[in-house]
């Protein structure tokens, strides 16, 4: 169990900076997470990984010489937010583009998407390469959807070595390409782990069990096995590997034996000569090994095993040196220091001049927030325990930072000029709100809130038809970035039956107040619907039928808010709007 620390809400940050204290030799603080803090030559191609805290090493102990130029951490098991990405990019850019690589989560895809296409507008050629090395998440035809779990090393390994062989970015991204399908791993667990702060595990293997097929942010196994011994464990391992080997895979392999969190070394050295004899004896040669702690999950009860498949390039770059916080490999020579920009770049909310109505229905905006806020607070455990059920439990803890972050950046918006917009208060909400939370919904409520904030502009006045046009344009960022559909198993189950009721009342002729009921009314009742539903999208579609007879965790806490939406906005708030 997690324990040491004063407020788990600051326990990512607080953590991260006391790595970066203790490895000064080695990284540098920016905003968003960490940079090398030695140079490497001019138009040095810059990797720059990442993903959530709590998986130490990975991801800010692999950023050193021979390996990463840059780590985006995110909060708990969650995805960094685009504004890191971004940041934490920029400064580790050297003039020879960057290559984003982090394992195929789906708010990490958003996150770092997001920064992608940030950063190569402005000018910085990036590119990314999706980690999907766990072959419990989807059969061999479907390699794509396939989540990154240990294997993150090897692409990360690969990718950095080429980069400092001073291979252009196009080399670079093929080797990662190439390592990564190269790449295959298998985790079991025997207990889960507990996010800081929380009073029990996200979830508990029966006694006697094992659970077969874990991801590495909390979620559980695809299924329970009873608990095998250290010679039936190895055989189990290499046997599903050996089963899933990429095309032409060759007689070369690197093996990695990777503890999770609290199987320690004596048990992992154990397995690893086990696994070793049995690749030996199917007519494999082992090439420099690792085991150890390399990617965990916090406190997880569990370990996974990885190969790599080698052929003569991949092996030349796998055995290059590196020389970072958590991973050394032969001998660097030692570097000078950089000079670190950790200027952060965010988003533009101009300091235009409000009317009179987008200031009053700004201030009606920062209000509605703070309602939803206090919603969120008081559904939080519910929401984390629903979504630890077929997922990492993050989803209440997730929207309530960026909740409260967005409350934060609203009441300050609104103050900072004695009034604001309604389209600038909700761009700050949004930027903040993506920015603290992280992972999916973090990414989707973010952006969808500045979305709602852009359609509402700064006008003279408002109608119905102008809210009705705000959720269109909220629902449309939520689809066309996270690209699901209704029967997806998620926040989108809700929100079109919200979407539809809403502008369907609207052009009735109904006041807003009502229109709001009768589609927080709809939204709750497909919120329901979504339990006889099996998810296709996110961490929980490997575990489809765990989640059958459970509602989605984001279109439940979707449905909450605009159920609490309705009630907060009567029919004085919509008047004095329409008014202004």
């Amino acid at each position: 169990m997690t324990q040491i620390f004063d407020d788990p809400a600051n326990f990512a940050d607080e953590a991260l900076d006391g790595f970066v204290a203790a490895n000064r030799q080695y990284v540098s603080r920016v905003d968003g997470g960490v940079v090398r803090a030695t140079a490497s030559p001019r138009g040095q191609v810059a990797v720059v990984v990442g993903g959530g805290s709590g998986h130490y090493p990975a991801f800010a102990g692999l950023v050193g010489a021979g390996l990463a130029a840059g780590s985006a951490c995110g909060n708990m098991f969650a995805s960094p937010a685009a504004g890191q990405v971004y940041r934490v990019a920029k400064a580790a850019h050297n003039g020879g583009g960057v290559l984003l690589s982090y394992g195929n989560y789906a708010g990490d895809v958003l996150h770092f998407g997001q920064a992608q296409v940030r950063l190569n507008a402005e000018g910085i050629e990036t590119r990314t390469v999706l980690v999907t090395d766990d072959i419990a998440s989807a059969p061999a035809d479907q390699l794509d959807k396939r989540r990154g779990i240990a294997g993150d090393l090897t692409v990360f390994k690969i990718a950095g070595a080429a980069a400092e062989e001073g291979r252009d970015l196009d080399e670079v991204e093929r080797l990662a390409i190439l390592a990564n399908a190269r790449t295959r791993s298998l985790g079991v667990a025997f207990d889960g782990c507990t996010l800081p702060g929380a009073p029990e595990p996200l979830f508990h293997v029966p006694a006697g069990l094992m659970a077969l097929g874990l991801g590495i942010h909390g979620e559980p196994g695809i299924s329970e096995h009873p608990m095998p011994t250290a010679s039936e464990l190895a055989e189990l391992l290499v046997s599903r590997l050996l089963e899933d080997r990429p095309e032409n895979p060759g007689t070369r392999v690197v093996p990695i034996v990777n503890g999770l969190g609290t199987v320690k070394y004596d048990e992992l050295f154990l397995l690893f000569g086990k696994v070793e004899k049995l690749l030996t004896a199917a007519g494999l040669t082992v090439v420099e090994p690792e085991c150890g702690e390399l990617v965990t999950s916090l406190d997880m009860s569990g370990l996974s095993l990885t190969l790599l498949w080698l052929d003569d390039e991949l092996e030349r770059l796998w055995a290059a040196p590196a020389d970072t916080p958590a991973f050394r490999k032969g001998a660097v020579a030692r570097r000078a220091r950089r000079e670190v920009n950790a200027a952060a770049d965010r988003l533009d909310t101009d300091s235009e001049q409000p009317t009179a109505a987008a200031a009053t229905l700004g201030r009606h905006a920062v209000s509605a927030i703070a309602a939803v806020r206090d919603v969120v607070v008081e559904h939080e455990q519910e929401l984390g325990r629903l979504d630890a059920i077929a997922g990492d439990g993050d989803h209440g803890i997730g929207m309530r930072r960026g909740v409260e972050a967005a409350d934060t950046a609203a009441r300050a918006t609104e103050a900072a000029d004695g009034g604001a917009s309604v389209r600038r208060i909700l761009a700050a909400a949004g930027e903040a709100w993506s920015e603290k939370a992280g992972g999916t919904s973090g990414a989707l409520w973010g952006t969808a809130v500045i979305a709602a904030g852009a359609a509402l502009g700064n006008r003279e006045c408002y109608t119905g038809q102008d809210a009705a046009a705000a959720v269109e344009a909220f629902a449309a960022a939520i689809i066309e970035l996270g690209k699901a559909e209704l029967g997806d198993k998620t926040m989108v189950d809700a929100l079109l039956p919200f979407r539809d009721a809403f502008t369907a009342a609207i052009s009735d002729g109904a006041p807003l107040d009502r229109a709001l009921a009768v589609a927080a009314a709809a939204a709750g009742a497909a919120a329901d619907e979504t339990a006889g539903l099996r998810p296709l999208k996110g961490r929980a579609r490997p575990l489809a039928e765990k989640s059958l007879g459970h509602p989605d965790p984001g279109a439940v806490s979707f449905g909450l808010i605009v159920e609490r939406l309705g009630r907060h906005i009567d029919a004085e708030f919509i008047g004095q709007g329409a008014k202004a």
